[in-house]
């Protein structure tokens, strides 16, 4: 959508058009003979044309300007001024290289009469990619006396570029990039794809023909289900999210279930009323029953009466990174990338800016918070790259900031445009939107095996089921994936109301608490560890739940101590204050606090030993406010066991806490 900001080439146009014109009116206020240049011959009737031809162009009349422009040169073939803004004539209706003959023939008849052509055509040189002669325009400009400041740290810029680009055209890094095929691409433009964690479910923006519409075409959202390896053929999502507006830029969640999309001057059609805050809004849908919900504006806090577009939505539903327009003369303004969270009270947070090792004076679009959380792809012209919007990489460091923009480099960068880069989750592919020959028409969705030294960290997907232990009825509830070594919640997450079913992300190398729970039934507690999981296949772990019953009994599974001693460490801090939480809701339940050991050792010390670990888990829950009336402690010693002693995993299992309920 043009005014979305969704296709690349429409956007990148429209700026450079503004560009020019901005160079035009410092060209024109700069020119000492004012509004009408004389022409060298002092020919009054070249003179008389090209005063009618500015007034054209600067009506954006292109074709009589053109024409008029051609009829001073008739008559004065080194008027230096005419044959300029023919130059800039032939820029604004894309004829670049009729542009580039102008300015270079302009230069030939006087080389220091208007500077600013060296600018222009080093710029045009430059997004053609042509290193070398672009180097020498801009470094002649450079040099010249009394042009205007902007324009030459413009041009120092590009000459960082071109060294930039000179050097990564010598070092490529391996690039093939295949077409996905007909059954996402077509005729018309693909781009902005979106993907499930479990790399089954593609979204993308497809925009096709609309001749009633003022821009004369409408993005769409189309879905493709991937099955025993390939793709099925992508059909158009349908309303309520599609509609005779457009719509673009689509983030899914990990699930699928929920997706958050860019849609712009939305006046009603969605359930009445004026929905949008300004030129373009941010919108959430979800999936109830597999069918998605009437769009809901995401508010004004994140909304404003500028432009926000391109969300990308955190793997653990906790960040929403998005980029919002700057203040300037137009909505069509260079953009900066923001980045909201989600508050416990379940609103988000005021968006702030990224720090200046992302964000710069230029413009950054598409961006993408990878799956691992730390891992920020975006494009940007603001940073050296090869020329026009390239594609970065940034890493969130230790201390929680993003670290330097790192360019992907030649040739997944060139001097075109790259942006719209989708990074799978396992890290190993990036699906990216191009036009380069031999497409199905005009953007073509391809992928290519992204290099090593540009990878996300490693990371799986969690998947299960929530449901009732006995009648096994499928339940939604909530669940929290903990990092057992900070006690930070990595993933905070619902399983579906229908089918129970979840589906996360998780970074491998740590260990993890699961925990659930739900109204009328027994916490669930539960630990693994995907310190060595190298695999790419998901791991699985389904979760029973337990209704709240007299004698129910579950096992606290992320309460620990060190060996032989009663002091709970550090880890049981999750475990115990989700106990707190869950009596302080159940306010007439009394439980026993069990103990248990296994075989090793004295059975007496043993007995003490878990007696011990009972009461610590008590003085625990009594100081952080539950009555000591509604606590029971009990040590067993080694007396049940629930697995043998006759190896490591079964001693560990009979290593436990447990709690039962006493009375409701």
């Amino acid at each position: 959508m043009e005014n979305q900001r969704s296709n690349p080439q429409i956007l990148r146009h429209s700026l450079k058009r503004l560009e020019i014109l901005l160079a035009l009116l410092i060209l024109f206020s700069c020119n000492p003979s004012k509004s009408v240049a004389q022409s060298p011959t002092g020919n009054k009737k070249a003179q008389k044309l090209y005063a009618t031809a500015q007034a054209f162009y600067q009506k954006m009349e292109l074709s009589l300007a053109e024409e008029t422009l051609l009829r001073a040169l008739e008559r004065d073939s080194n008027f230096v001024e005419a044959r300029t803004l023919l130059a800039y004539v032939y820029i604004d209706s894309r004829q670049e290289v009729k542009a580039k003959a102008s300015f270079k023939k302009a230069i030939t008849t006087n080389p220091t009469a208007i500077p600013n052509n060296f600018f222009f055509l080093g710029e045009l040189e430059l997004k053609d990619g042509n290193y070398a002669p672009a180097k020498k325009y801009l470094t002649q400009f450079t040099r010249a006396q009394g042009v205007n400041p902007k324009l030459i740290t413009r041009a120092i810029k590009q000459l960082d570029n071109i060294d930039f680009a000179i050097r990564a055209k010598e070092n490529p890094y391996p690039f093939s990039p295949i077409n996905l095929g007909p059954a996402i691409n077509s005729e018309h433009s693909e781009y902005f794809p979106s993907i499930t964690v479990d790399e089954k479910t593609l979204l993308f923006t497809r925009r096709l023909p609309a001749p009633r519409s003022p821009v004369k075409y409408n993005e769409d959202f189309y879905i493709a289900y991937k099955e025993n390896g390939e793709w099925k053929k992508a059909q158009n999502m349908g309303p309520p999210i599609n509609s005779e507006i457009n719509e673009g830029a689509p983030s899914l969640a990990a699930n699928g279930e929920l997706m958050i999309y860019a849609a712009c001057e939305i006046f009603g059609n969605y359930g009445g009323g004026k929905l949008g805050k300004g030129s373009c809004d941010l919108f959430y849908s979800v999936k109830n029953d597999q069918v998605w919900t009437t769009p809901i504006n995401l508010g004004s806090l994140i909304n404003t009466n500028n432009w926000e577009t391109q969300p990308s939505f955190s793997a653990d539903g906790k960040s929403l990174y998005f980029v919002k327009g700057r203040k300037g003369l137009q909505q069509m303004q260079d953009g900066n990338i923001f980045v909201t969270k989600l508050q416990e009270d379940g609103s988000w947070s005021k968006p702030t800016p990224l720090n200046g090792n992302v964000n710069t004076k230029g413009n950054e679009e598409s961006v993408l918070i990878h799956p691992d959380g730390k891992t920020l792809y975006f494009s940007s012209d603001g940073h050296i790259g090869m020329g026009g919007l390239d594609i970065f990489i940034s890493k969130l460091d230790d201390k929680g900031e993003w670290g330097a923009a790192v360019n992907l480099g030649y040739p997944i960068n060139t001097h075109k445009n790259e942006n719209s880069l989708l990074v799978s989750p396992n890290g190993k592919i990036a699906i990216f939107a191009s036009d380069r020959a031999g497409g199905f028409g005009e953007l073509d969705l391809y992928q290519f095996d992204l290099p090593q030294n540009f990878a996300p960290n490693k990371v799986t997907y969690f998947s299960g089921k929530i449901y009732d232990s006995k009648s096994k009825k499928p339940l939604g509830t909530r669940f929290e994936l903990v990092d057992l070594e900070t006690g930070e919640v990595v993933v905070e997450a619902f399983s579906d109301n229908t089918t129970g079913k979840f589906l996360v992300t998780l970074p491998t190398g740590k260990n993890y608490a699961l925990n659930s729970s739900k109204n009328g039934y027994m916490l669930y507690s539960e630990n693994f560890s995907l310190i060595d999981y190298n695999e790419d296949k998901p791991f699985i772990q389904n979760v029973p739940l337990n209704k709240i019953l007299s004698g129910e009994k579950i096992i606290l599974k992320n309460i620990f101590f060190e060996t032989a001693k009663y002091d709970l460490k550090q880890q049981s801090k999750v475990e115990l204050d989700k106990l707190v939480a869950f009596l302080t809701k159940n306010k007439n339940l009394t439980i026993e606090i069990g103990g248990h050991t296994d075989s090793d050792g004295n059975p007496q010390l043993n007995l003490t030993l878990s007696k011990n670990r009972a009461n610590s888990v008590k003085k625990h829950l009594v100081e952080n406010g539950i009555t000591s009336e509604r606590l029971q402690s009990k040590g067993y010693g080694s007396k049940e066991p629930i697995a043998d002693n006759e190896s490591a995993t079964g001693k560990a299992k009979n290593r436990r806490t447990e709690f039962k309920i006493i009375s409701l």
